[in-house]
This record gives structure tokens, C-alpha cells and sequence, in this order.
């Protein structure tokens, strides 16, 4: 493996390790909010629109037994609620109720202000640099939408 002596990382190892710290700061504001992880995924992903399990699953990555699981659970804690799909009487549609509506907003604001103080090392320029390069990463990926772009006029 080559190393890069000047201290700076290659991409490949600035991106792992970057997702590992935002995994870390992701879950670290989930546990402070009652919240393991996955469901504090569920409850962003679930912000934008109600969606049907298949496609839910597709956008968390998850296997149905497992994402029935997490639904399950966010049910049975009054956070998300399935609905009748208007389109096709066997599916349902998970919705976020009122009371995990406000808890996804709370979770969503506190995780986008930690994980804006990440780059709070950077210059205004370097943070637009930083974030139109993800973004190219991200769109030529085709990523799911699965975290909306914070409203910094909230």
C-alpha cells in the first residue's frame, strides 16, 4: 500500500474513513435521541414522503426481513404508522405519525449541526469544493436521496 508522506490520505481511504465518522456522529446523535441508527435512518429517509416497504427497502438497503423488523419496532414506539397504498389494495405505504414527525425533525436539525461542525475547519470555499465533489461522487452513483439538503432557514 502506498502511503502519502506529506500526512495527506488518498481518496480511497479519506472516503471510508469519512464515513465511518459521519456513521459515528449519525449514531451517536441517534442514541441521544432514543433512537438506534437504522430508525434514525427510517425517520429521515420517511421525512420527504411516505413510502412502500419495497421501495423502502431498496432506498435503506435493508432485506425485507429485516426491514419489517425496523418498521415493526418504530410502530410499536407510536413513530411511524402503515397505511393502505391507494394504488394497490395489498401494499401499505409507512408514514411518519405526528409524534415521530416531530422527533425525525428534532434528530434531523441536531445530526445536520454535527455533522456541519465536521468541516467547521474549513474555509467557505473549501466547503463548496468539498461538498460539489461529493455530490458529482454521489449523482454518478446514483445514491438514493436518502438525507435532504438541511434548510439552513430553519
Amino acid at each position: 500500500m502506498s502511503k502519502h508522506v506529506d500526512g495527506q490520505i488518498g481518496t480511497v481511504a479519506a472516503l471510508v474513513r469519512s464515513t465511518f465518522l459521519v456513521n459515528a456522529v449519525y449514531a451517536d446523535s441517534a442514541r441521544e435521541y432514543g433512537l438506534t441508527q437504522q430508525q434514525g435512518q427510517l425517520l429521515c429517509v420517511l421525512m420527504a414522503q411516505p413510502y412502500g416497504m419495497s421501495e423502502l427497502g431498496a432506498v435503506l438497503g435493508l432485506a425485507k426481513s429485516s426491514l419489517t423488523g425496523l418498521v415493526d419496532r418504530s410502530e410499536r414506539n407510536g413513530l411511524v404508522q402503515r397505511n393502505p397504498d391507494p394504488h394497490d389494495s395489498r401494499a401499505v405505504r409507512v408514514a411518519l405519525t405526528r409524534q415521530g414527525a416531530k422527533l425525525a425533525d428534532e434528530f434531523y436539525i441536531e445530526t445536520c449541526r454535527r455533522i456541519e461542525e465536521l468541516t467547521s475547519g474549513l474555509a467557505p470555499a473549501e466547503r463548496d469544493t468539498l461538498a460539489a465533489l461529493l455530490g458529482r461522487v454521489v449523482a454518478d452513483n446514483k445514491v438514493p436521496a436518502v438525507f435532504v439538503e438541511p434548510d439552513h432557514t430553519r
